[in-house]
Formats: structure tokens, C-alpha cells, sequence
């Protein structure tokens, strides 16, 4: 019978790599948000559905993973960082997954037909939340590092260059939301009032995408602070 290492049982599994999988699928998830985009941009039904069918699958792999975390995640004092902190930071990674599926959810369950002059604001703004997301999947990718490092030192300083650019990369979702908001209230006189509460709507949980981004990068920051 093979033996048990009573020290390595303190600690149980590294809950660090699932959470860096997590956030791994979740940057898959919203990876398909600009096709989803696109095929809306075209009136293109059948890629509206199956860009939400991916999306989709990636955020039930995501939750997956998230439950899988949470059942087994150590109890055990010697955890290297709070069970409430990971958990928070898990959470503020599933919300992203959770807004690319309501994106998706909404764009087929309504027809959301893009007013005229938008497209092209629409796709930049789409395509600078998925660079928030990636970024902050950059971010997470560095966590077993600080781990190691205890949180300090020179990769302590490498991360939070990466978590400022992060910032930098969500203030410009800010001001792309904020340009297609004003270029949609420019035209609500030839818009359908629910169309225009729609819109608008949807302009914010695309813009949701890259603050959830945001707030991972803050959680993490967090960790290194303590």
C-alpha cells in the first residue's frame, strides 16, 4: 500500500491550477463573443445560434469547474491565501462566463437588429472587452508563480504591471461604451423605444464583460497587498 505523505496532506491539492483553468475557459467562452457580433452584424441567424451553442458549452465547462473547485477546495489553515479570497476571485472569473452567456442568451431570444452607423463602433468595443479578458486570463496565468514567490518580490511587481495595463485596457471599454451609447441616443427618434432600452442594455453587459475583467485583476492585487 502505497504511503502517505502526512505533511502534503496538510495541504491538500493545489486549488491554484483549476482556477487557472477556469479562467482559461472562460477566456474560450468569450472568444466567441465577437462572431456572435459578427453574425448579428450580418443578420446571420444560423451563426448567432451556433456562436451561443459555443458559448455556451464553454460556460457549463466553466461552472463545471467552479463547482468542482468549490466542493473540493482545502479547509486546511495552511492554505497559502484566504478560502474566501480565492473564492471571491473564482466568483468575479465566473461572472464574465455568466455575461457572455446572457449576451449570447438575449441575442437569440430577441431580434436585436443593429442600428445603422454602428456596426463598426459595436465591433470595437466587443473586441476591446475580449483584449480585457485576455489580459486578465495573463494575469491569472501568473498566480502559481506568486504563490511560489509568496506573493512578493519581483513577480509581485511583474503582475501588477500587467493588472495596470488591464486597468488601462478597461478605461477604454468605458469611453467605446460611452461613444456607442451616445451614437445609439442620437438616433432613438427612429428607433422603437424598446428597441433603444434594449440596445442599450446590451451595450452594458458587453461593457460588463471587461469590468468583471477589471475586478479579477483587482482581487488578485488584493492578494498581493496581504
Amino acid at each position: 500500500m502505497k504511503g502517505t505523505n502526512p505533511i502534503a496532506s496538510l495541504f491538500g491539492h493545489s486549488p491554484f491550477k483549476p482556477v487557472q483553468k477556469h479562467m482559461a475557459v472562460v477566456a474560450e467562452c468569450v472568444a466567441e463573443v465577437p462572431a456572435l457580433f459578427e453574425a448579428l452584424i450580418a443578420n446571420d441567424q444560423a451563426g448567432i445560434e451556433k456562436s451561443k451553442d459555443v458559448i455556451f458549452a464553454k460556460e457549463h465547462e466553466a461552472d463545471a469547474i467552479k463547482n468542482d473547485l468549490r466542493a473540493h477546495l482545502p479547509k486546511s489553515m495552511f492554505m497559502p491565501v484566504d478560502r474566501r479570497d480565492l473564492l471571491d476571485l473564482l466568483g468575479m472569473q465566473d461572472s464574465i462566463a455568466d455575461t457572455a452567456q446572457d449576451i449570447a442568451g438575449l441575442l437569440v431570444e430577441r431580434d436585436m437588429q443593429v442600428p445603422p452607423g454602428m456596426a463598426d463602433d459595436l465591433r470595437a468595443l466587443v473586441a476591446r472587452c475580449v483584449d480585457a479578458v485576455n489580459q486578465a486570463g495573463v494575469v491569472i496565468a501568473e498566480l502559481d508563480e506568486l504563490v511560489e514567490t509568496g506573493f512578493g518580490g519581483r513577480e509581485a511587481e511583474t503582475v501588477a504591471g500587467m493588472i495596470e495595463k488591464l486597468n488601462l485596457i478597461e478605461d477604454d471599454t468605458d469611453k467605446l461604451g460611452m461613444a456607442l451609447s451616445k451614437a445609439l441616443f442620437a438616433q432613438e427618434d427612429s428607433l422603437k423605444p424598446v428597441a433603444v432600452i434594449f440596445w442599450y442594455e446590451l451595450i452594458q453587459w458587453i461593457g460588463d464583460l471587461a469590468d468583471y475583467a477589471e475586478k479579477v485583476g483587482d482581487r488578485l492585487r488584493l492578494l498581493i497587498a496581504r
